[in-house]
């Protein structure tokens, strides 16, 4: 496990994979919901930008718009079109290349290589996800969630 504070030492532009902010916005999954407030914090501190591709906007609203939850479509909207120091960023046909590249060199899936490239492409320091598959992608760094903890200022 690696302390929060060490591992986003220094970054200044992180982009966030789905699976990410659907724990803090969604599920409220108890194993990530202190480490996603803290990064979340971050962002919205203003000491991290924080990025998602429009490839994350698809995949969070699904579940709301299938239920008919509006109020979680609310929050979606809201998170990825409406907070301060966060930016959505679309898909042009030179992320689509990047994606191409990145998808061939490391048998990525679709959404997963546009994430990254898009990620790649605006230049963000790391790339926040929990899927360990992509772990070995060079150009960026990738934290995977599941590796983070939280020490407090103390060390106990």
């Amino acid at each position: 496990m690696m302390d929060v504070e060490t591992v986003f030492s220094g970054i200044k532009t992180l982009a966030f994979d789905t699976a990410p902010l659907i724990y803090f916005a969604e599920e409220r999954h108890p194993a990530y919901l202190e480490i996603m407030d803290e990064i979340i914090g971050r962002v919205d501190a203003g000491e991290i930008k924080g990025f998602a591709s429009v490839i994350t906007l698809l995949e969070v609203m699904v579940y709301p718009l299938q239920k008919g939850d509006t109020a979680l479509e609310k929050e979606y909207r809201s998170l990825l079109k409406e907070s301060r120091n966060f930016t959505l960023i679309s898909i042009d046909p030179e992320i689509a290349l990047h994606a191409a590249n990145l998808r061939s060199r490391y048998k990525l899936r679709t959404p997963d290589a546009l994430q990254i490239a898009a990620a790649s492409f605006v230049g963000c320091d790391a790339f926040l996800t929990n899927d360990k598959r992509l772990r070995n992608i060079d150009g960026l760094k990738i934290i995977i969630l599941d590796d983070l903890e939280i020490t407090s200022a103390s060390g106990d």
